[in-house]
């Protein structure tokens, strides 16, 4: 395999600007935007039994999944592409020694039919790409954490890095450090108002926004189970968002080394369609209305961001992206002139936004159906964490939006009206 590896073949002046504006200047911005991350720890434990499948005799295993990819602008060719510049992939698995055994000789396999060549030092060689496997009885994360290893269990740790990339200890630490955080606790579901509109945003003006994926799947951008399925996270088969889908824990199971070793051009295409689908995306109605609502002043401060398409930073908004691995609950700098906190779009207050919100006294509304179609029928997927004393609004952003346009018009020109 090659590198840079071609995402996009040939990018239209507009999409050169777009690039150069939002994603290529990083130290102008809150985050390296050109770099796309991701992490996934799996394990063994009584609150997630149904999906992790542990049980009195079934316990201890451990999946870890941590990617970090670095975009840029090539220009070998007369018009210019968006390229994979650098790949970095760790994959870590704890199961019973004899299942491990068994995974060794298949990753055997799976280098052979690759044509992976050997180099010194245990790494693997195809192209630009390197490889290592590394056996462990006892994986020395979990000796430097003082964690046991279950008795006759053994681990692999499977490290993909294009020719001499560097990526620091502090960013390989970064999935053990999530695994040191613990489970997250799912949040128990309070007595939320239900309004058809957010027509009681207009007494908590000026207000500020926290967005989850609802608007960007609007966009067109896959929801986050896209990627569980590119890395293979859990055994989904099907497009149910509703149910709960068993995580990916038995290395037999598990056919992203597989993927990987054996076609890693292939395998490439899917690891960067969601960045590749997000870059291609555009700001969508809901977004356009809600930098209106900024320039009015009635939306203040930056919007808290939980997505890396920056589709509201394309529509002229100022972000602040909290979904970040180096802090669990990293810092929000509510605006002191903000009186509500607007949700759209997100389930699950992960980062502790809405919670400082309340706290900070302001009213938390919600915009989300709590629901989609599945094969002909609406299933229930309400928010997790709302509470009494909030709002949900039960539609998509778009609708939404247009609808407190409107409202806020109307209340612009009444105000207008008892001013003049």
């Amino acid at each position: 395999m090659f590198f840079p590896h071609c995402v996009i073949e040939q990018l239209t002046d507009g999409q050169v600007e777009t690039w150069n504006r939002h994603f290529a200047m990083s130290e102008a911005h809150e985050r390296p935007r050109a770099i796309e991350e991701g992490i996934w720890r799996r394990t063994q434990d009584p609150a997630n039994a149904e999906q992790s499948g542990w049980s009195e005799d079934e316990n201890g295993r451990r999946r870890v999944v941590h990617y970090r990819y670095q975009y840029g602008l090539d220009y070998t060719f007369p018009v210019p592409r968006l390229v994979l510049k650098d790949l970095y992939l760790y994959h870590s698995v704890l199961a019973p020694a004899a299942e491990i055994e068994a995974y060794l000789m298949r990753i055997d396999e799976w280098l052979g039919q690759g044509r992976w060549r050997k180099k010194d030092n245990g790494i693997w060689a195809k192209g630009d790409l390197r490889v290592t496997v590394t056996e462990y009885d006892e994986h020395p994360q979990d000796e430097r954490a003082d964690r046991d290893t279950p008795t006759g269990f053994r681990s692999v740790d499977v490290c993909f890095i294009t020719d001499e990339f560097e990526v620091p200890r502090t960013v390989r630490q970064l999935p053990w450090n999530v695994l040191a955080g613990g489970m997250r606790v799912k949040e128990q579901r309070g007595e939320p108002a239900i309004a058809e509109d957010l027509s009681g945003l207009l007494d908590c003006m000026p207000f500020m926004v926290e967005i989850g994926c609802g608007s960007s799947i609007e966009a067109g951008v896959p929801p986050l189970h896209f990627l569980h399925e590119v890395y293979r996270v859990t055994e989904r088969k099907d497009n149910a968002l509703t149910q709960a889908h068993r995580f990916t824990m038995r290395p037999q199971d598990d056919t992203l080394i597989e993927e990987m070793l054996t076609d890693p051009t292939g395998k490439a295409d899917q690891l960067t369609a969601m960045f590749k689908i997000a870059f291609e995306a555009q700001p969508t109605k809901a977004h356009h209305i809600l930098k209106e609502l900024y320039d009015a002043g009635h939306l203040v401060g930056p919007v808290i961001q939980h997505n890396f398409d920056l589709l509201a930073a394309r529509a002229g908004l100022p972000e602040c992206f909290v979904r970040r691995y180096d802090q669990k609950i990293p810092p929000v700098p509510f605006d002191p002139r903000a009186k509500a906190l607007f949700v759209l779009g997100l389930h699950a207050d992960r980062r502790a936004v809405q919670a400082r919100a309340r706290a900070a006294g302001m009213k938390v509304f919600f915009v989300d159906p709590e629901g989609l179609m599945e094969n002909g029928e609406f299933k229930s997927y309400p928010i997790e964490g709302a509470r009494e004393g909030d709002v949900v609004v039960r539609t998509g952003a778009i609708e939404a939006l247009t609808r407190l346009k409107e409202l806020v018009d109307s209340h612009d020109q009444q105000a207008a009206v008892i001013a003049g």
